[in-house]
């Protein structure tokens, strides 16, 4: 099967679905996908059992039902999302914190670099973030194969997203300066680390390994650090009806982290930067762990040996 041309096809032709239609099929394939039980479920189910370690077998099993549909739920609104109107996707999308604790800052010329987790659906929170927030810049992991991935880049751009491979290059340098450009929103998925130069965080008490981007772009760009959750909601009355869907997002903008000692080793400060957002981000996982789609291995415990070594964030891009 050729991965690329299935997502082609799907971001082409779902719109022409109606949605109580195209919602039945995905929360299908999420039932069917979870009975399955393959590998991607049972490693989710694994990531779920270690920040939920109050639910016993049966309970995490019944959650990993929810978290499938909720991942596939992610899939189908990615897939219309390119033909969606303004006024549903701002029905869609509900914002917490973003007028105290962002909007001031980027508003007066600044940028901000976001850390998120993959919880709810990141690019619906982008499509708004472009749409009515500010310039939004982010990077994205080069997926093979190269159709599949220029595919991403082509869907993040027509919802207004400008996006870097992962690892082309500076990557780094090229976000911290679209940051100093100003007026600029950077989220970065960062709860996984890709470049194998992450951070060891405890993750809800256990040992993981994160990205180090959101806090070397705040600390050599010279701008905040922010955690972002977003997590899905079900929708009621004139907002469903606005919204064209039962579903809708929260983002939860959190206060700007405290800045490390500037006399610290810059490895330091950003380990006790990317811990701040890691602790803030932990919450909203154990409390909507359906919603966090994390389906690879993360916590140091279940990472190969190569992996397991301490990380340097020196020159990481």
């Amino acid at each position: 099967m050729n991965v690329a041309s299935v997502y082609t096809f799907a971001w082409r032709n779902a719109t022409k679905i109606p949605e109580p239609v195209l919602r039945g099929l995905f929360t299908l394939v999420a039932d069917l996908t979870w009975l399955r039980h393959d590998k991607s479920v049972r490693r989710m189910e694994a990531n779920y059992a270690r920040v939920r370690p109050d639910l016993d077998d049966a309970a995490v099993r019944r959650l990993s039902r929810a978290g499938m549909r909720s991942y596939m739920r992610y899939f189908r609104e990615a897939f219309t999302l390119q033909g969606i109107s303004p006024e549903r996707l701002r029905a869609r999308v509900r914002v917490e914190g973003y007028d105290e604790h962002v909007r001031p800052g980027v508003d007066a010329g600044g940028a901000a670099a976001l850390a998120l987790g993959h919880l709810g659906n990141w690019d619906l929170a982008g499509a708004y973030g472009s749409r009515y927030l500010s310039n939004v810049l982010t990077v994205a992991e080069r997926l093979k194969p190269d159709e599949l991935f220029e595919e991403f880049v082509r869907f993040r751009t027509s919802i207004g997203i400008k996006v870097l491979p992962l690892g082309n290059g500076d990557t780094l340098g090229a976000l911290i300066r679209g940051a100093k450009e100003g007026s600029k929103l950077i989220p970065l998925l960062s709860d996984r680390d890709l470049t194998a130069r992450g951070i060891e965080v405890d993750l809800a008490g256990h040992r993981a390994r994160v990205a180090a981007g959101p806090a070397l772009v705040g600390l050599d760009a010279g701008i905040p650090v922010h955690a972002v959750g977003i997590t899905y909601e079900r929708l009621r009355g004139v907002r469903r009806r606005a919204a064209g869907t039962p579903w809708g997002i929260v983002i939860r903008f959190y206060p700007p982290l405290p800045v490390p000692d500037a006399g610290l080793p810059r490895d330091e400060r950003a380990r006790l930067l990317t811990q701040g957002w890691v602790d803030q981000l932990a919450g909203i996982i154990v409390e909507h762990t359906h919603d966090w789609h994390m389906l690879q291995r993360v916590f140091l415990a279940d990472l190969g040996p190569a992996r397991r070594q301490p990380a340097d964030t020196r020159g990481t891009g």
